[in-house]
């Protein structure tokens, strides 16, 4: 075994890495989402896009200022570490890597085998719960497994494979955008959408009683935070900075580019949507009406090409999560640190790492499918308590961001105002936002995830090797060793 991974990525790979983590299927799970929140408000959708896209684009573009400062072999973690200390970079990365990657990455899985057997029920006509049932649950645990031998066994197969479906997921996204716009202004049915008001929208106020002025309807912040999700993953192609070659230029040219093929993509993504079917008829199942248009067979070819995207994310997430423990043991930190920085000599990837992040992709697999309500026949198992793992902590990391973003204007002192304050106080000003947009749609009445969050951190404290004293776990492993 060796401890060291090599620079094996180019700039065209990182930025499919960038392109392929976050295009998946955010755009096709979270669009009749947006809908729904806007009320059927087809300006406000777009808008939403916008925002959500110009959020991802200032976080992409300061993150990418800080890779030409620092590179070590944990992307973000090294930008917390420089910036806020080795203590808080240790609590991030335990919780990027027991909360973030693994959740976000065991609901791609989920929505990966959705898509299969939506595409399955639509070939052979059969009546699979494409939502809740065990023929999905089994797939999604079989997609997990099988992206992570892929990454462990094979790597550089694995980065063909992101490349490679990162070019087959923009078919879905350009036969969309380009037919369902020519369809909805052939028909007129994209211009009646941008006319559409649904009666039930609600409306939005500035100010109070008399000298209230209405400036929209439907409910934008909620819309925004919609749209979190499906850019949500930018930030893991950061964790494979210490394998891209030349990092310090190609990894911050890498989230620009990328962040700005996504914005584009997504919003020509949605407007095509909105021309395939009337507003009113895009419900709940939005994305499946919509491509009814193009016959059974052809919403079937659709589905098949959205799974391809689908495990191009998910492939992507997978990359991230392998990388998490080993972060932390290359500093010394966390679970077992001597045994998850090995790195096999044959394929260059920490699989010790990569088997443990599968463990808790799974566990994270099993609390999705048991905690959500799916309708009947769903789980649902924790009620009230339950909570939506596919948003909440994706949410949870952005005020994360804010310490990091903060102190790095403070301490970098030798680049530009512009890199230096701009950017990063546009990101906080982002992430400040996305947190009032998640409170706004998620009512926050109940919090406990919160807690549940703090307890994981607090384990997580439990191998916390930082340089004021020694950890709890090498004192534990120490009374255990002499009691032997």
């Amino acid at each position: 075994m060796e401890n060291k991974l090599t620079k094996k990525y180019g700039i065209f790979t990182a930025i499919c890495m960038v392109v392929g983590i976050v295009i998946g299927s955010g755009i096709f799970f979270k669009a009749q989402d947006v809908l729904k929140e806007t009320a059927g408000d087809a300006l406000m959708g777009v808008l939403a896009w916008l925002i959500g896209g110009a959020i991802m684009a200032v976080l992409a573009v300061s993150f990418g200022i800080m890779a030409t400062k620092y590179e070590n072999v944990g992307g973000i973690v090294d930008y917390a570490e420089s910036t806020c200390g080795s203590g808080y970079a240790y609590f991030f990365s335990w919780f990027i890597s027991v909360i973030y990657y693994p959740a976000m990455t065991s609901v791609l899985s989920w929505v990966s085998a959705r898509y299969t057997i939506e595409a399955i029920n639509g070939i052979s006509g059969s009546s699979i719960n494409p939502v809740y049932s065990t023929e999905c649950i089994v797939l999604a645990a079989l997609y997990l497994i099988s992206i992570y031998f892929m990454n462990s066994i094979a790597p550089k197969l694995a980065g063909k494979f992101q490349v490679s479906t990162t070019v087959i997921k923009f078919i879905p996204i350009i036969v969309i955008a380009i037919g369902g716009t020519v369809y909805g202004l052939i028909t007129g049915v994209l211009t009646e959408n941008f006319r559409y008001v649904s009666e039930q929208a609600g409306e939005i106020f500035v100010g109070s009683g008399n000298d209230a002025i209405k400036v929209g309807t439907g409910n934008l912040f909620a819309a925004v935070c919609c749209t979190v999700f499906a850019y949500e993953g930018w930030i893991i192609a950061t964790s494979i900075n210490a394998e891209i070659k030349n990092a310090k230029r190609n990894l911050p040219i890498a989230l620009f580019l990328g962040a700005a093929i996504i914005v584009g993509a997504y919003v020509l993504y949605y407007v095509g949507i909105i021309g395939l079917k009337e507003i009113g008829v895009l419900g709940e199942s939005g994305t499946a009406e919509a491509f009814k248009v193009f016959g059974t067979v052809g919403a079937a070819i659709v589905n098949f090409l959205i799974v391809v995207s689908c495990l191009g994310t998910l492939n992507g997430l997978m990359l991230g999560c392998t990388r998490g423990f080993y972060a932390m043991a290359v500093r010394g930190e966390g679970i077992s640190p001597k045994t998850l920085v090995q790195v096999d000599s044959k394929t260059n990837g920490p699989n010790n790492s990569a088997a443990l992040a599968l463990f808790i992709c799974m566990l994270w697999l099993a609390y999705f499918v048991s905690a959500q309500d799916f309708g009947p026949g769903s789980l649902n198992l924790f009620g009230e308590y339950g909570f939506d793992s596919s948003e909440l902590p994706v949410v949870t990391v952005y005020p994360l961001y804010v310490p990091i973003l903060a102190l790095f204007m403070i301490k970098a002192k030798d680049l530009h105002p512009v890199k230096r304050f701009v950017f990063p106080s546009l990101a906080i000003a982002g992430a400040i936002f996305v947190v009032v947009a998640s409170v706004i749609r998620h009512k926050m009445d109940n919090v406990w995830y919160l807690i549940l969050f703090a307890i994981i951190c607090g384990i997580g404290g439990l191998f916390y090797r930082g340089k004021r004293g020694v950890a709890i776990a090498d004192k534990i492993a120490g009374i255990l060793s002499r009691k032997k």
